[in-house]
């Protein structure tokens, strides 16, 4: 089992890499009672309709990566919804070990800009520099923030 201060970083770092995933995972964990947030100020990611919808905006999301008109998520728009998404996500996170929200909103808002800014930069550089084709590094960078969603939302499950 992973510590919660190890799984919060990383589900921010998760929201670097990609804004809506974490979120929708994390509402699935949520709604399957595997993530204890019933009666807190959380409870609404418990509700099936916000899985879906949030599942459905990560999918748009995971799609509209791959679109060439897509700016990147270092502009200020999707870093800024990446941090507020991190802090979100590492807030909830927080509420399922009892440890005060603010801790969750710091690690996950830090992480998540620092997802976004390796991830760029690891993404740039296979591309350019090992030119590899994007749309496979894309689907490869889809997978990675799953698994680490599913992994640090996991160590925190009941």
């Amino acid at each position: 089992m992973m510590p919660w201060f190890i799984a919060i970083p990383i589900l921010g770092y998760a929201n670097g890499l990609r804004t809506m995933t974490p979120i929708a995972v994390l509402c699935w964990f949520a709604y399957t009672e595997r993530l204890p947030v019933q009666d807190t100020w959380a409870s609404w990611t418990g509700i099936l309709v916000t899985a879906i919808v949030f599942t459905f905006f990560a999918i748009g999301e995971l799609i509209g990566d791959k679109l060439p008109k897509t700016p990147s998520r270092l502009s200020p728009f999707p870093l800024v919804a990446r941090m507020v998404f991190g802090g979100l996500v590492g807030s909830i996170a927080v509420i399922s070990v009892y440890e005060p929200t603010y801790i969750g909103v710091l690690l996950g808002a830090l992480f998540a800009v620092l997802g976004a800014f390796l991830g760029y930069h690891l993404r740039h550089y296979l591309t350019t520099a090992l030119k590899l084709p994007d749309f496979p590094v894309a689907v490869a960078e889809d997978a990675v923030t799953i698994v680490l969603a599913v992994v640090a939302l996991r160590s925190l499950s009941v």
